[in-house]
């Protein structure tokens, strides 16, 4: 299923329940498996907070067949690890793991870090203490800052805090599935303070201290942020994330800062989730070509610096750098639910209300739900709290590829409401399918004028399709329902409804700006 390389020799030694020392004492649980080979060999080390079985298991024995030693460790206070979970202490734990491996007779004191989502914060937490072992890095669905994707558009990512705090203390060994059962009144719980002893049974301190520090420019956060270790990393990264991935603009920001400071990294983007089969098979594949060039020193071809999938049935393109040439298109919003490239008329402002009571549902995109990603939105733009504004069905393909923006003129009854954009593709039989979206938390001191940043993403709308534009303010619980009173995020609890205007005249000239690329130049790039 995965696809990798064949086998060099199915004969791994698994040692399990390994015990290494942090730098505090705490023991933290590892299993190796050892290739076997009569010299030294370089090592793959893989630290999680999922447990040291299932895919994980599966996924370092496919490594050690390949030649490589590998280190599964759970992290502190998972799965038979001292201590108490801790983000913080992932440096620390990281390099003290890594120098045990170099003082090991199988180890010829080269490692290379792999693992998606938390395994990937992990790796960005021993690189920051400058590991002369570490000598390349595969990072997947993870960003090198941890606050932000805990406060996408200055709102709170409600979902993705408290299905991983659940998942954590839960100690389950899959990711979300099954679970909704126990969140869903979790997340209408007010105050939020307490939403973690609904879903779990006790209190979590860390995920009441996302609540407390939700401030930007926090302390808190310092400890988590490894962005300026960027600019001169020097260690060879490939990168991977998916269009619809929790942490996708926080990555593609990393492989910029990497890009501009000419580090050497690579970068893949195709059609996939939060823990998407297609992660962990690219994901595998291209760790296996860094490791082998990096750490085997094998003469490999060369590969694309930028690959993306183009959804829509664009297929694969070979890229020279993220964010491709593109043509800034502004798509405006029409009287009449429409959206075209033309200057709107004069016109009345279309109106909706929010009622945090009422929250307006998310329905797929960007979340651990397992209802993320692309889905039919026509029972969604059917609520009375979400607008839309629809273009003619297009003559030709339309490809985009790039960051997307909606520059929209609103107004509302309260000093605290969210505005939330999303794009859509409709198709001949009226099915609308989410592509990509944002939302944006207005605070009393900001103007109405607004500039909504949509994730990135790579897709063609297909002749006799057309393109839509939702407006609404919220997508519960992916965000936090904005609860109009400016509360604390944590112990907030009083509700006020807001009367929502979205205008498109001349004077005020709302817009939704498509990065447009030339199709036929992509046909030449297509693999």
């Amino acid at each position: 299923m995965l696809k990798t390389p064949p086998a060099v020799d199915r004969h791994v030694t698994v040692r399990r329940d390994q015990r290494v020392q942090a730098p505090d004492g705490t023991l933290l649980m590892t299993d190796l498996y050892l290739t076997r080979a009569t010299e030294p060999q370089p090592t793959v080390l893989m630290r999680t907070p999922y447990g040291r079985g299932a895919i994980f298991g599966t996924i370092a024995r496919l490594f050690a067949e390949r030649g490589y030693h590998v280190v599964c460790q759970s992290t502190r206070g998972t799965f038979g690890s001292g201590g108490e979970v801790d983000p913080g202490q992932e440096a620390g734990d990281g390099r003290a793991t890594a120098d045990w491996i170099v003082k090991q007779s199988w180890s010829n004191g080269d490692i290379g870090g792999y693992g998606a989502s938390y395994l990937s914060y992990t790796q960005w937490a021993l690189a920051s203490t400058r590991p002369p072992q570490l000598r390349a890095m595969a990072i997947m669905v993870y960003g090198a800052e941890r606050r932000a994707a805990n406060y996408p558009g200055g709102s709170f990512a409600l979902d993705r805090a408290l299905t991983w705090t659940y998942v954590v203390c839960k100690r389950l060994r899959r990711g979300p599935r099954g679970i909704r059962g126990a969140l869903d009144p979790a997340f209408l719980h007010l105050p939020l303070a307490g939403a973690d002893t609904v879903a779990i049974g006790h209190p979590v301190s860390w995920f009441r201290d996302w609540l407390e520090h939700d401030e930007p420019g926090d302390p808190y956060w310092t400890p988590t942020d490894f962005r300026p270790i960027l600019r001169d990393l020097e260690i060879p990264v490939t990168m991977l994330g998916g269009w619809y991935d929790i942490y996708l603009p926080y990555l593609l920001a990393d492989y910029q800062s990497l890009r501009d400071s000419g580090q050497r990294v690579r970068l893949r983007v195709g059609n996939w989730r939060h823990g998407s089969l297609g992660v962990h098979a690219y994901g595998l594949r291209d760790a296996l070509a860094l490791f082998d060039q990096e750490l085997r020193h094998r003469q490999l071809p060369p590969a694309p610096a930028v690959q993306v999938e183009v959804m829509g049935s664009g297929g694969w393109r070979d890229l020279e750098q993220w964010p491709p040439p593109a043509s800034s298109q502004r798509w405006h919003l029409q009287p009449g639910g429409a959206l075209s490239p033309g200057q709107p008329a004069p016109s009345d402002p279309d109106r909706y209300r929010y009622d945090p009571a009422d929250p307006t549902p998310a329905v797929g995109g960007s979340s651990l739900s397992t209802s993320s990603g692309p889905r039919d939105n026509r029972d969604l733009e059917a609520r009375p709290d979400v607008l839309t504004f629809t273009s003619a069905t297009l003559d030709a393909d339309l490809e985009i590829a790039g960051p997307v923006r909606a520059d929209l003129h609103v107004s509302s009854s309260l000093d605290h409401t969210d505005f939330f954009a999303r794009l859509c593709d409709v198709d001949p039989k009226g099915r609308s399918v989410n592509i990509t979206d944002g939302l944006l938390r207005l605070r009393p001191a900001d103007q109405r004028h607004i500039s909504v940043e949509l994730w990135p993403t790579a897709h063609r709308f297909l002749a006799g399709h057309r393109i839509r534009l939702q407006v609404s303010s919220g997508a519960h619980p992916r965000y936090v329902r904005n609860l109009g009173t400016g509360e604390p995020l944590a112990t907030g609890t009083a509700m006020r409804t807001a009367d929502q205007a979205v205008f498109h005249d001349p004077e005020r000239p709302s817009a939704v700006l498509l990065p447009v690329v030339d199709t036929r130049q992509a046909a030449s790039h297509a693999s």
